[in-house]
């Protein structure tokens, strides 16, 4: 019998960019369940967080649809968690859009916007290259300073050691995340052609590959992960 594919979670709450983010797991797969149920996340062995547009909506979209502490949850768990552009931005303590919003506080650290640079227009879109801090499951094959896609105008300030690649927009900024079974990316993998969809299968090898601790897991247990 083929082996059965492990349980990719693809969070529902009408971010604009989850249909691509669904078709790019398909293309490398992946048969993501895509779903806004919070009991689904309870069985999920890897779950991706999408997200276009305003960090602020989607806080209140995950509120209405009962989704926040259920992602808390799962990030505690130690299974494998990609968010992506502002589902990046999501994982944060707050962003300073809107006046601030409170987001999900799973991984320490501020949103922020780009401060005003002559020559330079808000929101970046297009190709940007990134640069590696120290290797990483997530970016098995594919070389530093390599360009993926932006679009966006607030950009995280994370605490530096989550930081996992930077790039360059005025200020330098951080372009990819990482925390145990956390990692996120600022760029969109769905629309970065053959490198971002090298970082879809990455992410799909690493939960295939991951142990299964118990829901109640700390996300600092001890042997919480493991991503050979």
């Amino acid at each position: 019998m083929p082996k059965q594919l492990p349980e990719i979670v693809l969070v529902d709450y009408g971010a604009g960019n989850m249909r691509s983010v669904q078709r790019a797991l398909e293309a490398v797969g992946q048969q993501p369940l895509v779903t806004s149920d919070p009991a689904d996340l309870e069985s999920a062995q890897g779950l991706v967080l999408p997200g276009v547009g305003s960090a602020q909506d989607a806080m209140r979209a995950l509120a209405r649809l009962g989704l926040i502490e259920p992602l808390r949850a799962y990030a505690a768990s130690g299974r494998p968690f990609l968010g992506v552009c502002v589902g990046q931005q999501l994982l944060f303590d707050g962003s300073e859009e809107g006046g601030g919003v409170e987001c999900l506080g799973i991984l320490p650290g501020i949103v922020r916007r780009f401060p005003t640079t002559p020559g330079l227009k808000v929101p970046q879109i297009g190709w940007n290259d990134v640069w590696f801090k120290y290797d990483h499951p997530l970016l098995d094959g594919i070389p530093a300073g390599s360009y993926f896609y932006f679009v966006h105008s607030y950009y995280s300030e994370p605490d530096p050691e989550t930081t996992l690649g930077v790039t360059e927009y005025g200020v330098e900024f951080a372009a990819i995340v990482a925390r145990e079974n956390i990692v996120a990316t600022q760029f969109h993998p769905e629309k970065s052609a053959d490198l971002g969809l090298r970082l879809y299968a990455n992410f799909a090898r690493i939960v295939a590959n991951s142990s299964m601790p118990h829901p109640e897991a700390s996300l600092r247990a001890e042997g919480s992960r493991t991503w050979a």
